[in-house]
C-alpha cells in the first residue's frame, strides 16, 4: 500500500474559521484519484486567521493600498473600474484589500505568518503545498526566506501549486520582493491563472527558470466566483497538467528516482543564445492630422540594417499601421520575450507617436503621468495605451544575463508644429484629457499647469537618476523602466544587493530619440520620409565596426546636432550592457547615403 499524497492547504483572503473551505476544496480534489484505487489524499487545513485578528490597519492606508492593488495596467480589476469606486469600500475590504496590505506592510504579521507555515510544513511534510490568494503570498514569503533553509530536504520534494494568487501584482513585487520575484526551491511550482479572477491576481512569469510554469485555468462565474479556490483545483487544466500526473507518479510506489516526469528539475542543456526583434511603425494614423510619413520607412530600415548585422529574417517580426493595436503590439512583444533564457538578444524598436498621459490615482485624482507609444487604436483610455504599466509585467522578470534593447523614435512632450511637413512624433491631448494637468490660477485668473507628487519616494536621492527613471518633476512613469517597482529606499537595495546578489527589476538598455522634453524629427531623404534619429542610427550601425551602445548613441547625438536637429539621442540601462560591444556585426553595410542637409524637419509630434 503506497504513502498517502500529503496535501497542506492555505486559505486565502477572507474569514476561513467558520467556513466549510476544506470540505469544498477535497471534494473538488478527491475526484482525481478515481481511477486509481492504490492512491488516496491525506489533507491538513491549518487557518492564519487568528493572527490577522490582531493587527491594526487604517482606513485611508487600506483604500491607498487597494487603489494600488487595483491599478496595474494589466489587471481586469483595474481595467473594469468604475468611477464612483470609492463609494463601494466599506468594512469588508479589511477582510480582502486590507489582508493583502497587512501582510506586505506589517513586519510582525509576516514574521508571525512565516513562522507559522514553517511550522506546518516541517511537521506535515507535504508532497503538495496548495496556496490559495493570499496565502500564496504568506507561503511564498516563507519558502523564499533564509529560515526556510532547515526545511530544504522537505521543500525540494514538494510541489508547490499558487492559484488566484497576488504574487505577481505590482504592490506586492515592489513592496515585497524587491521588484523581483525568485524562483523556489522546489520540485516544481505551478502557478495556476484566471485573467477573469479580479481580486488583485496578476499572470507570472520567470523566464529561464526550469522548476516554474504557468497552468492558465479560466472560467467566469458569477460574483467573486472567479476567485473561488475549488473552482482552481477542479479546473480540466488543473486535473490533467498536475493532478492526474502527480497521481501516475504515486501509483503503485514508483520510486521517484527511476520515474522522469516532465516536472524535472533537472536544468535543461544550454541551448545556444536566440536574437529576436519586433518592429513596430505607424503613418496611417485614423486621424489625418496625427499621420506620420517615415515610420514605416523606418522599419523596413532598421530590418535591413540587422539582417545587414546578423539577424536572420525569421528572427524578426514588423507590425505596421492598422495592425499595430495597442493589442496587435503586446501580443507580439509577448512573443518577442516568450522563452526567454539566458543570454539570449532581444530587440524591441517603434516608431511613431508617443503621448504623456495624466492618469487618476487612488481618490479619483489625476496624479502622476504616464509615457506611452501611441497605437493604431489609441483613444488615451489604458485598454489602448502601451505605457510601462502596461509593458513591464513582459520584462521585469527576464534573467539578468538577458540583453534587451529598446529603440524609441517617439517623443512625449507633445508639439505645435502643424503647417507644411513639420511634424513630431509625440500626440497631444484632447482637452478634456489636458484639463486633468490643469489648475485654475484664481489671482491670476489664468490656467496654470499641475505639478503632481514625486513618485520617486525612496527609490533615489541622485537627481539625475530620479530625472532618468520618474522625469524631471519627479511625477512620470518613464517607459521601461518598471518604475512601479521601484518602491524600495536605495540604502535597503543596496543592502539586499550585498546579501542577495543581484535583485530587483530587469532594465533593458533603452535608447531614445530626444531627451525628456524635445520633439523628435523626421527627417526628408530626397523625396523619402525617415525619422532623422532612425536614419543616423541605421547609417552608423552599418559604418562603424567595433562599436559600443554608448558610442553609438553618442555618435548618433553628434550628427543630429551637426545637421541642426534639436534633438538629443539619450540612452539608459545596466552600465555593463551600455559600455559593451554591440553583439551584432556592425559596419557591414554600404552605409546610408551621406547627409549633407537636414532637409524638411519634422518632429514626432502632433497636435
Amino acid at each position: 500500500m503506497p504513502t498517502p499524497i500529503r496535501v497542506l492547504c492555505f486559505h486565502g483572503l477572507g474569514k476561513h474559521q467558520s467556513t466549510n473551505w476544506g470540505e469544498q476544496w477535497r471534494l473538488a480534489i478527491e475526484p482525481a484519484a478515481a481511477g486509481a484505487p492504490d492512491v488516496r489524499f491525506d489533507f491538513r487545513f491549518p487557518t492564519y486567521d487568528p493572527i490577522f485578528e490582531d493587527v491594526e490597519i487604517g482606513f485611508a492606508d487600506t483604500v491607498g493600498a487597494l487603489w494600488k492593488l487595483a491599478s496595474s495596467g494589466f489587471s481586469v480589476a483595474f481595467q473594469r473600474r468604475p468611477r464612483g469606486w470609492l463609494s463601494d469600500v466599506s468594512d469588508r475590504i479589511r477582510w480582502t484589500a486590507g489582508y493583502v496590505v497587512a501582510f506586505v506592510e506589517n513586519a510582525e504579521f509576516r514574521d508571525r505568518t512565516r513562522e507559522f507555515v514553517l511550522k506546518e510544513i516541517a511537521s506535515y511534510k507535504p508532497d503538495v503545498l496548495l496556496a490559495h490568494s493570499l496565502g500564496s503570498l504568506i507561503t511564498y514569503s516563507a519558502l523564499s526566506h533564509d529560515s526556510a533553509e532547515g526545511i530544504e530536504a522537505i521543500l525540494k520534494k514538494a510541489h508547490y501549486v499558487s492559484f488566484g494568487s497576488q504574487i505577481g501584482n505590482p504592490f506586492v513585487v515592489g513592496n515585497l520582493t524587491h521588484g523581483r520575484v525568485r524562483p523556489l526551491e522546489v520540485a516544481h511550482w505551478h502557478h495556476l491563472y484566471n485573467a477573469a479572477d479580479d481580486v488583485f491576481t496578476a499572470p507570472l512569469s520567470l523566464p529561464g527558470v526550469p522548476n516554474f510554469s504557468q497552468l492558465l485555468t479560466p472560467f467566469d462565474l458569477p460574483g467573486l466566483g472567479d476567485h473561488s479556490g475549488e473552482e482552481y483545483l477542479g479546473h480540466p487544466v488543473t486535473y490533467g497538467s498536475f493532478w492526474q500526473p502527480l497521481v501516475a507518479q504515486h501509483q503503485r510506489s514508483a520510486p521517484a528516482k527511476t520515474k522522469k516526469t516532465f516536472w524535472s528539475r533537472a536544468t535543461p542543456k544550454k541551448s545556444t543564445a536566440r536574437r529576436r526583434a519586433l518592429l513596430v511603425g505607424i503613418d496611417d494614423y485614423p486621424n489625418e492630422a496625427d499621420r506620420l510619413f517615415g515610420c514605416v520607412n523606418d522599419v523596413f530600415a532598421m530590418s535591413a540594417t540587422l539582417q545587414d548585422c546578423g539577424f536572420e529574417p525569421e528572427e524578426i517580426r514588423v507590425c505596421l499601421n492598422d495592425r499595430a493595436t495597442a493589442e496587435g503590439i503586446l501580443t507580439r512583444m509577448e512573443w518577442l520575450v516568450d522563452g526567454a533564457q539566458h543570454e539570449d538578444r532581444l530587440v524591441f524598436y517603434y516608431s511613431g507617436h508617443g503621448a504623456r498621459v495624466p492618469e487618476y490615482g487612488a481618490f479619483e485624482e489625476p496624479d502622476r503621468l504616464s509615457e506611452t507609444l501611441v497605437p493604431y487604436d489609441f483613444d488615451w483610455s489604458p485598454e489602448r495605451s502601451i505605457s510601462d504599466e502596461i509593458i513591464f509585467r513582459l520584462y521585469a522578470q527576464l534573467p539578468y544575463s538577458v540583453q534587451f534593447l529598446m529603440i524609441f523614435d517617439c517623443c512625449h512632450s507633445g508639439s505645435m508644429h502643424r503647417l507644411g511637413s513639420n511634424r513630431a512624433r509625440g500626440i497631444d491631448p484632447p482637452d478634456d484629457i489636458r484639463h486633468r494637468q490643469l489648475k485654475w490660477d484664481r489671482k491670476e485668473e489664468m490656467w496654470i499647469e499641475r505639478h503632481f507628487e514625486n513618485l520617486n519616494s525612496a527609490f533615489t536621492d541622485q537627481k539625475e537618476d530620479e530625472a532618468a527613471f520618474f522625469g524631471k518633476e519627479g511625477s512620470t512613469m518613464r517607459l521601461g523602466r518598471a518604475a512601479a517597482l521601484r518602491v524600495e529606499s536605495d540604502a535597503t537595495y543596496q543592502a539586499a544587493k550585498a546579501a542577495e546578489g543581484p535583485i530587483g527589476p530587469f532594465l533593458p538598455l533603452i535608447i531614445q530619440a530626444c531627451s525628456e522634453e524635445e520633439l523628435s524629427y523626421e527627417y526628408r531623404h530626397g523625396a523619402t520620409s525617415y525619422g532623422a534619429f532612425t536614419f543616423c542610427l541605421t547609417s552608423i550601425l552599418r559604418q562603424e565596426v567595433e562599436l559600443t551602445f554608448e558610442r553609438l548613441v553618442t555618435l548618433a547625438r553628434e550628427r543630429l546636432k551637426r545637421l541642426g536637429y534639436r534633438q538629443t539621442p539619450q540612452i539608459l540601462g545596466p552600465s555593463i550592457h551600455m559600455a559593451a560591444k554591440i553583439p551584432f556585426e556592425t559596419g557591414r553595410g554600404a552605409g546610408a547615403p551621406a547627409q549633407t542637409l537636414p532637409g524638411s524637419a519634422t518632429p514626432r509630434t502632433t497636435g
